[in-house]
């Protein structure tokens, strides 16, 4: 492969966000480029005449203007004596917009009030620990059980092993490994810290008033009965606790508002921002597909320096600007490319999958990658590239080019069904079931199968999984 074909193909399998930062890289390499101005013709096209009625308009301004009079005076000396400061040279009174942002506040640093990565659960609870009346040894101990957090806010070790671990350091008793760990517990959120499921439950549920309306019952049947819960086994769990079907309903829903996970509440993790592609509107009763122009960055040859070459002659500079110009089209060449490559994918899928675009999941048809390379008649490589991180804006939402292709079943008809509508069939089979009786994935199977569809039980369960969707054992639910 050429160089210029190598560049393209690698910029092709960029996503959007890497393009720019490629693009930007290019550019303070390349002196040849430059970012197209985004100025309208009138103002780009502005008359001389208007232009040095302009400068001379500025000109009489800083004559007439104190200030720039003021400035055009404080000439930097050559030299200035060792003990000098600026302020004995320079006026360096605060402005009005310096001194009104530093009233409200808002002329602190910039820097210092920009959001980094999100704080991890070990982090926040330091600082918690950090600010809290406790001893050196205490600090010690604490410490070592944060770093023993995972994070879902559970405690990994045992306090034996905790124990074990700090005995080196210092004379600590295991008793007093126990109490920072119930110093610990106490910490936000609620419920970290927690050895197990239940004890982590039991902790989120000191926050209650002792008064609440059935606490004790809840702690009863969290203490008690988990297991029972877990498995959904109700009817046992009545003959246990000899609570009619409508007070254990309530007790459980009470038990499905604390929250298993707690260090999921802080989280370290960036949100991740997608800039689409390619957007997609229905216009006059027709699917259109348009480019981002983000996703194509307008650049283009500076033209000073390209009318400088055609006069200059061959000297050693001359060569490194002539080689400068070749790259910067062969790279404003693969931009092109990529853009078009993009738009005649995302027409083709638009045009594959309008029933999608209509009537949502279940309208989704079967696609591989080859249906789209035999269409546009591209190797099935350059197609895999072209999907990967490359995102299309629906009136249904964003989407992954790649989530449009997918797997197909054969129906009784000789026909084919997507993996993305049998999905959806499933998951609206399950949300419309009866909550005391769900639906088995053998059930779900034979339904769809004299709907025309066959499916399997397994291939039933694998779809049911990939959608987070328990077994009908897990899903029961009281009345």
């Amino acid at each position: 492969m050429t160089p210029q074909l190598q560049q393209a193909i690698r910029l092709l399998q960029l996503s959007t966000l890497e393009l720019q930062t490629e693009v930007q890289q290019t550019l303070e390499e390349n002196p040849m480029l430059e970012l197209e101005d985004d100025d309208n013709s009138s103002s780009t096209k502005e008359s001389a005449e208007k232009q040095e009625l302009k400068n001379k308009a500025e000109a009489e301004a800083e004559v007439e203007d104190p200030h720039i009079d003021m400035e055009k005076n404080q000439e930097i000396p050559d030299e200035l004596p060792v003990d000098t400061n600026w302020d004995d040279i320079y006026d360096i009174t605060p402005t009005t917009t310096s001194s009104s942002q530093a009233s409200d506040g808002s002329g602190d640093d910039y820097l210092e009030n920009q959001s980094g990565n999100g704080e991890s659960l070990q982090e926040h609870l330091l600082w918690q620990l950090q600010n809290s009346p406790i001893s050196e040894i205490d600090l010690l101990i604490g410490i070592a059980i944060i770093d023993a957090i995972n994070e879902d806010g559970y405690l990994t070790e045992t306090i034996e092993e905790i124990h074990q671990g700090l005995i080196n350091e210092a004379e600590i008793e295991l008793d007093e490994v126990e109490a920072v760990l119930h110093r610990v517990q106490r910490f936000d959120p609620l419920g970290v810290g927690a050895r197990d499921l239940r004890e982590c439950l039991l902790l989120q549920l000191e926050q209650f008033s002792a008064d609440t309306e059935g606490l004790n019952d809840v702690k009863m049947l969290i203490a008690d009965y988990l297991d029972l819960i877990g498995t959904h086994d109700y009817a046992r769990l009545q003959r246990k606790t000899r609570k009619n079907e409508e007070e254990l309903h309530t007790l459980i829903s009470f038990i499905q508002t604390l929250n298993p996970k707690p260090g999921s509440l802080i989280s370290s993790n960036t949100t991740r921002y997608v800039i689409p592609d390619i957007f997609v509107r229905k216009a006059n009763g027709r699917w259109r597909v348009e480019l981002n122009p983000e996703a194509a960055p307008r650049i283009k040859v500076n033209q000073m320096y390209a009318n400088h070459l055609k006069t200059s002659g061959r000297d050693q500079g001359s060569v490194h600007l002539r080689n400068s110009l070749q790259e910067a089209r062969w790279f404003i060449k693969s931009l092109q490319s990529r853009s078009e490559t993009l738009m005649r994918v995302g027409t083709a899928i638009v045009e594959r999958q309008r029933l999608f675009l209509e009537y949502g999941d279940e309208g989704m048809k079967p696609m591989v990658l080859r249906d789209i390379a035999e269409q546009l008649e591209m190797h099935e490589s350059t197609i895999s590239r072209v999907t990967t991180q490359k995102y299309m804006h629906t009136p249904r939402g964003v989407f992954e080019f790649k989530f449009f292709f997918s797997s197909h079943v054969s129906t009784a008809d000789g026909g084919e069904c997507s993996a993305t509508a049998i999905r959806s069939m499933v998951k609206k089979l399950i949300e419309n079931e009866n909550p005391q009786k769900p639906m088995s994935d053998n059930k779900i199977s034979a339904f769809l199968t004299k709907e025309g569809i066959n499916v399997a039980r397994r291939t039933v369960a694998k779809y049911r999984e990939s959608m987070l969707i328990p077994p009908s054992n897990e899903r029961k639910r009281l009345a």
